[in-house]
């Protein structure tokens, strides 16, 4: 009699725990312990510290003047405790940023891009994708003349400080990288939270996200290619968040630029 599983198949697709298999009305010794070695994983994941150091020097080879941002949250403890204090600035921090902005400046943006990266509950992401992630949005976005602001790499942050960021920096776009709520199967995944132009108080619905990016999800190059068409897009269209959707195919010819980061010319919003 054949008593192999009939979901052992469909583990070749997903990382999902299925076909676990089964002692009596229990899991296997096996797929127990496995299971509490990935649900470590997570946590350590969520208590992982940036490697600002290394990141700051490795983005300063990428674009000149990166900038080191802490938030209001002095402590990991206070950062999960206090979500809202991993969205605003510390004064140090506010400081720095407001003296990076040009005196008088009368012009909006006074940039087009602005980068961020935050920790986020998987600094174990961050430390590993932000940085070649970065790159290619660096590349593509001078490839388009695009200006790019400091990259600024912030300790103890959330999505909404990005905006913050931004605001002071006068930027038309920006992408906040940031380390994602880790899974039992997918501790070190990053995402991109994107918006057109970016300012304190924005919600979720201002936001575009670009998840999972990670070598067993989304791949770096792929992403860096969503992301420059989300934010083609946005710049076309002047929106960002529930008003705009994504309608870029799964696979773009390389060499093959899509009709959002061409278009010069920017739209009315629908």
């Amino acid at each position: 009699m054949d008593n192999a599983d009939p979901w052992n198949f469909l583990k070749t697709h997903t990382a999902a725990r299925i076909a676990q298999g089964r002692t009596g009305h229990s899991l296997t010794t096996f797929a127990l312990l496995a299971f509490q070695l990935d649900h470590a994983r997570a946590r350590d994941a969520v208590h992982s510290a940036l490697d600002s150091e290394r990141l700051l020097g490795e983005l300063h080879q990428l674009h000149p003047a990166p900038q080191h941002i802490t938030s209001q949250a002095t402590d990991r403890p206070t950062y999960l405790q206090r979500p809202d204090l991993g969205r605003r600035l510390s004064l140090s921090s506010k400081r720095t940023l407001q003296d990076l902005c040009v005196p008088g400046q009368a012009n909006y943006p006074a940039v087009t891009l602005s980068i961020v990266v935050a920790d986020g509950l998987s600094a174990l992401a961050v430390n590993r994708y932000a940085v070649p992630v970065a790159s290619g949005l660096i590349k593509q976005a001078r490839a388009l003349d695009w200006s790019v602001a400091p990259i600024c790499v912030v300790e103890q942050g959330r999505v909404a400080i990005g905006d913050e960021i931004a605001g002071c920096l006068q930027a038309e776009l920006l992408v906040v990288l940031i380390g994602e709520r880790p899974g039992l199967s997918s501790p070190d995944s990053m995402g991109a939270y994107l918006t057109y132009r970016p300012r304190p108080g924005l919600t979720d619905e201002s936001r575009n996200c670009v998840s999972n990016i990670r070598p067993e999800g989304l791949a770096h190059a792929f992403a860096v290619q969503k992301i420059m068409y989300l934010l083609g897009e946005m710049k076309r269209r002047q929106l960002s968040g529930v008003l705009l959707k994504d309608e870029m195919p799964m696979y773009i010819e390389p060499h093959t630029s899509s009709p959002a980061l061409t278009a010069q010319t920017p739209e009315t919003p629908d």
